[in-house]
């Protein structure tokens, strides 16, 4: 999701400094001119060197929003699309009602503004925007671009699977361009980290930039700090991983890009190298497989909160993550999920059975055809959590999937 609604958050980001100019129409060689002036400041702040200057260009809003459906279309076949909706439904992350894709396509119209595109190698901008605007976008664009031309860009975003992967991938690449982009259009020498303040009082800022937007203020707690986490938590990361730098040039990509969002919320579990555990499951016998991904740190925070558990206290659970997996079956009798979930210490693993049994039975009881239960167990010496829920009449109640747990790999 991140990939195709980042334009507009940055906008929010940025316009939390900008002060606004005259509107203009825009065209290849206005938008060109603006590039030139932006780039050397971002090449400043970022600390890198354009290797070639990237595409730039103009087209009308309606294009853009044609353009971003081809690629949601492409990056989320309709068969993914459906299991990613059963999976939100069956998790409780969205409401029954809610149309997934058509939720995520209104997302991109009301926000699309602008985005730098891997594939192409090209940044976009909408055509007739106010130059604050283009601005703001060019400036956070364009450090995504220079990024691309040092690390993959398109390796974390086709991440498959691997949820939690890329999410961390994602608030390096948005946390560098909230940060660099912001740095850019500042005058030199403007304390960034002073104007955005906490990540609190940033994360409030965008809420209120963000909540002139109806469907973004209209869309489920899941989707809407999804949305937000590459940006905030992600600018906390590189402001962190900038006051560690040995180098100018040195910065956390390749072998050094973080692996969970578990190490972009604790610098320590980053510099220590701290990896997950990779967890897994055996597919029981007459079920078939409809989905499956991992939540990590955040979003299994973020979850507990949806199930109605406070904030603070299921942040507090989610802390001492250390690998998860969930699995979303077909079976005869209806729909199954698994989720297992790794941690640190048996303490951490308690607390969060503690407030994974409340969220539950606050969201989904649990009570006539369906069933669900909270187990605490220990594999390889790794204390894990496993949440069971599934019709009565499943079979794989007499006999539950094994889980699977082994070191992280790249």
């Amino acid at each position: 999701m991140d990939r195709l609604t980042r334009a507009a958050l940055a906008l929010a980001v940025t316009a939390l400094a900008a002060a606004p100019r005259a509107a203009r129409a825009q065209d290849e060689n206005e938008a060109l001119q603006i590039a030139r002036e932006v780039t050397p400041g971002v090449e400043r702040a970022v600390g890198l060197k354009f290797k070639r200057v990237p595409a730039i260009e103009v087209r009308s809003r309606e294009q853009l929003r044609g353009y971003l459906s081809r690629e949601l279309a492409e990056q989320m076949p309709p068969r993914e699309m459906a299991a990613v909706q059963r999976t939100y439904r069956a998790f409780g992350l969205i409401p029954d009602t809610t149309d997934f894709r058509r939720l995520m396509l209104d997302l991109y119209g009301e926000q699309v503004a602008g985005f730098y595109d891997p594939d192409s190698s090209a940044l976009f901008i909408v055509r007739g925007a106010d130059q604050v605007t283009v601005e703001a976008i060019m400036a956070h664009e364009l450090v995504h671009a220079l990024q691309d031309q040092y690390m993959p860009l398109d390796s974390i975003l086709k991440l498959k699977h691997q949820n939690d992967r890329q999410m961390a991938g994602q608030a390096v690449a948005e946390g560098q361009a909230t940060l660099g982009g912001l740095e850019a259009m500042l005058p030199e020498g403007t304390d960034v980290a002073d104007l955005l303040g906490t990540p609190d009082q940033l994360r409030q800022r965008i809420r209120a930039v963000q909540s002139a937007m109806p469907v973004y203020a209209a869309a489920p707690l899941f989707i809407q700090e999804g949305l937000l986490f590459p940006y905030i938590e992600g600018a906390q990361f590189i402001r962190e991983f900038d006051a560690r730098r040995t180098r100018p040039d040195e910065e956390p990509y390749g072998d050094r890009l973080p692996v969970s969002t578990a190490q972009i919320l604790h610098a320590s579990l980053y510099t220590s190298h701290t990896l997950p555990q990779r967890v897994g499951f055996a597919l029981a016998p007459g079920d078939t497989l409809v989905y499956d991904d991992d939540f990590g740190e955040f979003e299994t925070g973020l979850a507990l909160r949806t199930w109605g558990v406070d904030q603070a206290v299921a942040e507090a659970a989610a802390d001492g993550w250390n690998g998860d997996r969930f699995e979303v079956l077909g079976s005869p009798a209806g729909t199954v999920l698994l989720w297992a979930s790794a941690w640190r210490t048996p303490q951490d693993a308690d607390q969060f059975q503690r407030a994974l049994t409340d969220g539950w039975a606050r969201r989904h009881g649990g009570t006539g055809a369906q069933r669900w239960r909270v187990d605490r167990l220990q594999i390889r010496g790794v204390p894990v959590v496993l949440l069971v829920a599934a019709p009565a009449a499943w079979r794989g109640w007499k006999r539950l999937p094994a889980v699977a747990v082994a070191p992280f790999a790249r």
